[in-house]
């Protein structure tokens, strides 16, 4: 199959004034989306839009306002300079399992005719029930294989990290190792560290049993994490920022990154 699942492990170092590290095991799939539909009709254990021990739902995904993930990421591409349509398209991200999901980070990224890297678009949520885009095409030049980037901060994520940060990427393209790496800088100084890495199987039913074996609940575990680690700052008497007023009523945004 053209689609295939990451086992791997996210790991989160804080700097500064209180201090942190710790690391999870994870279960990403990587989703060819022009095959995914035919590959899970071909499981017993995935599904497209239907409750499974694990499923994809649109609505988790991209615009999440009723387009098909084609139509959305063939428009936004466009709209940050991609001159033609994307000729494939992967996404790499947790699914539901067992009805239950949340994606701090799902990852997009395009293929041109020749198989080369020409996009790539960070996905990011919070617990509030908001999404942002992070874009990166580079007016449709190819893009190597390794790749680094950097924007401002324009999507607020934990309550106890303020939004004068900047943020540098370094991302590499899906194959028998999966790799990102984010660096958040807050007033010029380190912050946060972020890193996921994943080695690939196959897409089957026997490896769905497995990754839901060693991984039960992935996407909760996940949300436990972020709301212990966001009790232990608090306890500890952490700055407390809540959503700027100008993002409080924005459920869904987009901007660019930049090579760098």
């Amino acid at each position: 199959m053209a689609s295939g699942i990451y086992l791997g492990q996210v790991m989160h170092k804080r700097m500064g004034d209180i201090e942190y590290q710790f690391r999870y095991g994870v279960m990403n799939l990587r989703i060819d989306l022009d095959s995914i539909a035919d590959e899970a009709r071909a499981l017993r254990w995935l599904s497209l839009n239907r409750f499974n021990l694990y499923s994809l739902y649109a609505k988790d995904y991209g615009a999440r306002d009723g387009r098909p993930w084609r139509a959305w990421i063939d428009a936004i591409l466009a709209d940050y300079g991609l001159p033609a349509r994307a000729d494939r398209v992967e996404l790499v991200c947790f699914p539901r399992f067992l009805g239950i999901v949340f994606n701090p980070l799902a990852m997009w990224y395009a293929y041109d005719a020749e198989d080369r890297l020409v996009g790539i678009i960070g996905e990011v949520s919070n617990t509030f029930g908001q999404w942002h885009h992070y874009v990166l095409t580079d007016a449709g030049r190819v893009l190597d294989d390794r790749v680094g980037a950097e924007t401002e901060k324009a999507f607020h994520v934990s309550p106890f990290i303020g939004m004068d940060c900047r943020y540098a990427f370094r991302f590499s393209r899906p194959g028998e190792r999966y790799q990102i790496a984010i660096q958040q800088s807050e007033h010029g100084r380190p912050r946060l560290v972020a890193t996921q890495v994943g080695r690939a199987v196959a897409l089957s039913d026997r490896n769905l049993l497995r990754a839901a074996a060693t991984h039960p609940f992935n996407t909760l575990k996940v949300l436990t994490m972020i709301h212990w680690w966001a009790l232990r700052i608090w306890l500890k008497g952490g700055r407390f920022h809540p959503t700027a007023k100008a993002l409080e009523g924005v459920r869904y945004s987009h901007s660019e990154m930049k090579l760098c």
